[in-house]
């Protein structure tokens, strides 16, 4: 297996508007279910009513990637924004004895 093993270090993962993107693809998902909404009729004739469910699952778990998606960048820029210093222990606030 050694000639599979890759020798050069993966590239830095790619950063762009996610929450833009994630945001933009839910939207676009309950539009679908929207637009697919008044026919359906014919997608019941037809078997096919997992088009507008499916369409309906998307947004709802595009809901969900949203907020994934804001606490991760909230969480970047956090992180960006403390000082670098990886050997101070975190600080925890005690409660003074009285």
């Amino acid at each position: 297996m050694a000639k599979w093993t890759p020798r050069h270090e993966a590239p830095e993962p790619l950063e762009g508007p996610v929450v833009a993107t994630i945001t933009g693809g839910t939207i676009l998902w309950f539009v679908l279910f929207l637009v697919q909404l008044p026919f359906y009729g014919w997608f019941d004739d037809h078997g096919h009513t997992w088009w507008l469910w499916t369409c309906l699952a998307g947004g709802g778990l595009g809901l969900i990637g949203i907020w994934y998606v804001r606490k991760r960048d909230a969480a970047l820029k956090r992180a960006a924004a403390q000082p670098d210093t990886p050997d101070a222990p975190p600080t925890r606030s005690t409660p003074s004895a009285q």
